[in-house]
C-alpha cells in the first residue's frame, strides 16, 4: 500500500475478519485463562487494527470501508453483549464463545477466496499475497496442533480450513505464476 499509494489490488475483507477473529479469540483466552491465546491475539488485534487504518488511509472508497468495519464491529459488540449478559454460566459461556470464535476463524480463512472466480477468469493471482498465504498456512497449522495438544476442538477444528484454503492459494500461485502477470511483478519491485 505504501509502495503504490493505493489499495487497488488488496482485499479488505481479510484484514477485517482477522481483526474480529483476533478480538474474539482474545476474549476466549481471557475466559479460559490461556496466556498463549491472550498474548498472540492481543498482538494480532493490534496489528490488524493498524492494517485497517492504513487501508482506510489509502482507500479511495472510505465510506465502504467504514460501513464494513462498522458492521463487523456491531456483530462483535452484539456477541460480546450476548456472552456477558445472557450466558451467566462460565462453562456454557466458554462453549458458546468457542463456537462463535470458530465460526469467525472459518470466515477469516475463507475470505481471501472471495475473489476466486475473478482469479480464475483473469488467470492472475495479483490480488493474492504469497507471503500472507505462507503465513496463513503456518499459523493455521500451528493453531491446529496447539488445539489438538490442549484437546480443545474449538481451537483445532476451525484452523483446518486455513490449511485447506492455503493449499488452494498455493495451487493458484502455481497455476498462475507471477511471471505471467507483469503488473504483479511490478508491484514487487
Amino acid at each position: 500500500m505504501f509502495a503504490t499509494g493505493s489499495v487497488e489490488n488488496i482485499q479488505f475483507l481479510p484484514f477485517l475478519t482477522t481483526d474480529v477473529n483476533n478480538l474474539s479469540w482474545l476474549s476466549y483466552g481471557f475466559l479460559k485463562g490461556d496466556w498463549t491465546l491472550i498474548l498472540v491475539n492481543a498482538v494480532g488485534a493490534a496489528l490488524q487494527s493498524i492494517y485497517i487504518l492504513v487501508y482506510f488511509f489509502f482507500s479511495s472508497e472510505k465510506r465502504a470501508v467504514l460501513k464494513k468495519t462498522t458492521a463487523l464491529l456491531a456483530v462483535l459488540l452484539s456477541g460480546y453483549s450476548y456472552f456477558t449478559l445472557m450466558v451467566p454460566d462460565p462453562a456454557t459461556r466458554l462453549a458458546h464463545l468457542g463456537l462463535f470464535c470458530s465460526l469467525f476463524t472459518i470466515t477469516m480463512y475463507l475470505s481471501p477466496l472471495a475473489d476466486l472466480i475473478k482469479i480464475v477468469k483473469s488467470r492472475s493471482t495479483r490480488c493474492l499475497s504469497f507471503p500472507l498465504t505462507v503465513t496463513t498456512f503456518l499459523a493455521s497449522a500451528s493453531w491446529t496442533f496447539y488445539g489438538l495438544l490442549l484437546e480443545d476442538l474449538y481451537i483445532a477444528i476451525p484452523n483446518v480450513p486455513g490449511i485447506a484454503t492455503s493449499l488452494v492459494r498455493f495451487w493458484l500461485f502455481w497455476r498462475f505464476p507471477a511471471d505471467q502477470d507483469k503488473s504483479y511483478k511490478q508491484l514487487l519491485a
